[in-house]
């Protein structure tokens, strides 16, 4: 919300500006891109940015720019009270960000490239990750961050988290020869911006392709990892790297949360990082120095032909991974004998050495798998209670390397269960949920937890923890309410310490306690919840606003927009 204005993104990519306290829609834009192609996240939009003009008075045109990204890789500029393009932004009011993004070229990049989270904004410069196939393998679009002068439209810096030359920071942690033809590293998640020190916090993603990195052999630096850039000019201040040499898909997904730790000396400025593999790191902001202590720790290595897995792992010494370091095929659940047997079964035939397990070609049970843990949605912070609220998944995947004789090469988009093609390595990959014939997931639940962890206790512990949402086709199981559901959205904690969080399979909105955890509300969306909710405050009164999406993967339907008003 923005100047009396509340803007949406559609999965379509089209902005609706609507009326903050009623919902009427004020004006909406559409880029008109083509719904019958794939693209490499499906129909994805997670926001948009918006910006004041310092330089040009308030009722001119385009004083205030909404930014909207789209899954054809172009950034648009619209007049915030108008919805019409900013003509002297590009060329029509819109960059082609497939120009210098390929290292195939121009046409590689628009094949390859799509954006599904909003730019970031520090001064007048608009920071645009993108979203690239990295299950695809070698070539096509690269990772690379761009800030584009937000009047005009030309780049002003760029990053390229692979080193393309001995130039980077990064590049003896690579081998030349592989380095020239990588892709990934991008950001495809959402940005974060420390105003005051003019810093850009970057997650980045897996270099490719995701399950094989005999093509990257080497840590990998500044993929899977979490880089300050000087937001003026693009140079790197600080990077760390919360997975070495990524064969799992385990993206940096969740935006960076800045906090200031309680200690006592004062207050510490952080960096606050959750990961798909269950662990929380906590990093000096201005350093990326760990304020909680990292160990890097023995993990299992790789049994195939070309692959070598990096022999260490980093793992904060407190809090432990949130969902622990391995599962047992005897953990596995079903909801009939038949079905446990069946999902024992299918975890017994999988490698299966713990956490980091790497891929194989019998298969290798993938714990957590490659949806987390904690994905995009995963975090929020409480100042006042030092609280970090996590919303996490609890599935495992069945993931398998095949020598690519044995498949046909062609890439599908995500969905549940996967052909990755992984072109230039030996091997094509598959990754399947480890599901039982009902369609329960095999881990045992819950499926997914809300949780506290309290870091003004000095080893941040659980504060409290509890199962997310129902499946309602579960319903018929006394026990059902214990099991969670597949759940994707985040939680948002307000001032007054409630938690509002959705996400969940049944399609309720819920209010939490932050203290107990204890549900204090809950309401039945017209659609699924699948987004994280907002709050702002409007002529005295607090708004709490949920883009009830869906998600077609888990059967919830959308679309709408609902907001609810607190009580004065």
């Amino acid at each position: 919300m923005h100047h009396r204005m509340l803007f949406v993104a559609t999965p379509f990519n089209r902005v609706i500006a609507l009326d903050p306290s009623s919902g009427a829609i004020r004006w909406t834009f559409d880029p008109r891109i083509a719904r019958s192609e794939s693209n490499p996240e499906g129909f994805v939009a997670r926001g948009v940015a918006v910006w004041d003009d310092s330089l040009v008075t308030k009722t001119s045109p385009c004083a205030t720019r909404v930014f909207v990204t789209t899954l054809d890789a172009r950034l648009i500029a619209l007049d915030g009270v108008s919805g019409l393009r900013c003509e002297g932004f590009g060329r029509n009011g819109e960059v082609d960000l497939t120009y210098g993004a390929g290292i195939l070229g121009a046409d590689a990049a628009r094949v390859n490239l799509a954006v599904t989270s909003p730019p970031a904004i520090v001064q007048d410069l608009v920071i645009v990750g993108s979203a690239v196939r990295e299950t695809l393998g070698i070539g096509a679009a690269s990772g690379v961050v761009r800030a584009y002068d937000a009047r005009r439209g030309t780049v002003r810096w760029s990053f390229d988290p692979i080193p393309r030359g001995p130039a980077a920071k990064s590049w003896r942690h690579w081998h030349a020869d592989d380095a020239k033809d990588v892709i990934g590293g991008n950001v495809w998640s959402l940005a974060t911006v420390d105003t005051e020190r003019a810093l850009v916090f970057l997650p980045t993603a897996s270099a490719a392709p995701d399950f094989f990195g005999g093509n990257r052999s080497g840590r990998n630096d500044y993929a899977n990892s979490v880089v300050a850039l000087r937001a003026s000019t693009g140079e790197v201040a600080w990077s760390f790297q919360v997975v070495h040499h990524d064969l799992w898909d385990y993206d940096v997904a969740a935006q960076p949360i800045l906090a200031e730790l309680s200690r006592d000396a004062g207050r510490v400025p952080v960096v606050i990082v959750g990961t798909k593999s269950g662990m929380i790191f906590v990093l000096n902001r201005e350093t990326g120095v760990p304020v909680i202590a990292v160990e890097e720790r023995p993990v299992p290595s790789s049994d195939v032909l070309g692959e070598a897995a990096w022999p260490t792992q980093p793992f904060p010494v407190y809090p432990p991974p949130l969902l622990g370091v391995g599962l047992s095929p005897d953990s596995m659940f079903g909801v009939t004998d038949e079905e446990r047997s069946f999902c024992r079964a299918a975890a017994a035939a999988l490698r299966n050495d713990g956490i980091f397990t790497p891929p194989s070609t019998r298969g290798t049970l993938q714990w957590p798998g490659p949806w987390g843990g904690i994905n995009w949605d995963g975090l929020a912070w409480d100042q006042e209670r030092q609280r970090l609220v996590i919303a996490l998944k609890r599935v495992a995947m069945a993931v398998r390397l095949h020598q690519r004789s044995e498949s046909t090469e062609r890439y599908a988009p995500s969905g549940i269960g996967e052909e990755l093609s992984q072109v230039g390595s030996p091997y094509v990959a598959t990754r399947v949920p480890l599901i039982a014939p009902s369609g329960t997931p095999c881990s045992p639940p819950p499926w997914s937890l809300l949780m506290a962890i309290d870091f003004g206790a000095r080893d941040a512990r659980v504060a409290w923890q509890r199962p997310l949402g129902t499946v309602p086709w579960l319903s018929q199981y006394p026990q059902h309410r214990a099991w969670g559901s597949l759940s994707f959205g985040g939680p948002l904690v307000t001032a007054g310490g409630v938690v509002f969080i959705a996400a969940s399979q049944d399609g309720k909105f819920r209010a939490l306690d932050v203290d107990s955890g204890a549900q204090l509300w809950e309401h039945q969306l017209p659609a699924g919840g699948q987004a994280s909710p907002m709050t702002y405050v409007l002529d005295g009164k607090q708004y709490v606003v949920v883009a009830a999406g869906g998600r077609s993967g888990i059967g919830a339907p959308g679309d709408w927009i609902v907001a609810f008003a607190l009580q004065e």
